[in-house]
């Protein structure tokens, strides 16, 4: 969901979700998520293809670009570029919303969401996207709801760490 020119990158997509980061305009991939079969092999050629192309664009030019059968929408925030692919006939500036979205709730819950963030919580980044988009298709537009889950799956995994720890002393 971003591809950055300078330091890092993620992708998301309708079809697809990557995520990169840039040294020298190299992408490494950070997060990925598709929601289309495709092969392995097929998935690292559109990956590969897509952050050469996002990488090699000017800051100025249209965030919308058409790769193959599919429209490709990306958004540069500070160093990261969120990419997402979708249908040709689906509407660019939602996805541009989609995405501002998505950057929200990780800003919201990580401060100001860095590469590192995703790089070592990128759990939290997968489970964000899912609870955001299910199946290629929004599934929660409320930002409080999101963070809501979140919250309740946090306080899960704590509860199952310290019922862990408690067993592994043998208090529990």
């Amino acid at each position: 969901m971003v591809v950055n020119v300078k330091d890092s990158m993620i992708t998301t997509s309708v079809e697809a979700t990557l995520s990169t980061r840039d040294d020298r305009r190299q992408g490494k991939l950070r997060l990925q998520k598709w929601y289309t079969a495709s092969s392995q092999k097929e998935k690292k050629k559109i990956t590969r293809d897509l952050i050469t192309t996002v990488l090699a664009r000017k800051p100025k030019m249209c965030s919308f670009l058409e790769y193959k059968d599919m429209k490709v929408v990306y958004k540069r925030y500070a160093s990261l570029y969120f990419c997402v692919g979708v249908e040709k006939d689906d509407n660019e500036l939602l996805t541009l919303e989609i995405i501002h979205r998505y950057v929200e709730l990780l800003d919201k819950y990580f401060g100001s969401v860095c590469e590192l963030d995703i790089i070592f919580n990128f759990e939290k980044a997968y489970f964000m996207l899912d609870e955001l988009i299910l199946g290629g298709e929004i599934q929660e537009t409320s930002k409080k709801n999101v963070l809501k889950a979140i919250s309740a799956q946090d306080l899960l995994q704590e509860e199952s760490e310290l019922r862990s720890a408690l067993e592994e002393m043998g208090l529990a």
